[in-house]
């Protein structure tokens, strides 16, 4: 979600030739874009200006996108469950006839991801909290384990880009 190729008006993410600023760490610029066989992009190289460290730059240039990423080296594999609403239906009190509650069942009513995190959250204790930056509020779910941490989330966050896309911007 914070790449693209040939980014759209107001994208302030990482594309070719773009500096961003990577939170708690430094200023990038994408240099390269590397494609597997169908041409899905599998790795991005970058540089990165080690006086930028912490995110400012001396010089005083400005970067108005912001990044926030894990250390892959570091990272822990999670198990990640996004609900929906349960029901495609906002009013299910007065339904057509014929039908039963199961026809206005919400496919995307759970979607499963599996994504990294920070070490910390291997160890998380169930019901524990934490905000995944840009994405929401996650509990610890009971079937977590050091193995598998699964986490669901709670409350997701506005998401002003995806918004700004849906209006065709």
């Amino acid at each position: 979600d914070d790449f693209e190729e040939v980014p759209p008006k107001g994208f302030f993410r990482l594309s070719p030739g773009k500096e961003v600023r990577l939170k708690h760490a430094y200023l990038v610029t994408c240099r390269d874009v590397i494609k597997d066989a169908e041409g899905n992009v599998t790795e991005l190289h970058c540089t990165y200006d080690p006086a930028t460290r912490g995110g400012d730059a001396p010089d005083g240039r400005k970067v108005k996108g912001t990044l926030h990423w894990v250390s892959a080296r570091h990272a822990v594999p999670l198990e990640v469950r996004l609900y929906d609403r349960l029901f495609t239906r906002k009013d299910m009190s007065n339904l057509e006839e014929g039908k039963s509650f199961r026809d206005y069942l919400n496919p995307d009513s759970l979607v499963v991801c599996r994504s990294f995190g920070e070490p910390l959250l291997k160890n998380a204790d169930p019901e524990a909290r934490f905000q995944f930056l840009r994405q929401g509020y996650f509990c610890v779910d009971p079937d977590s384990t050091p193995e598998c941490p699964v986490f669901n989330r709670t409350v997701s966050l506005k998401d002003s880009w995806a918004k700004e896309m849906r209006k065709g911007g």
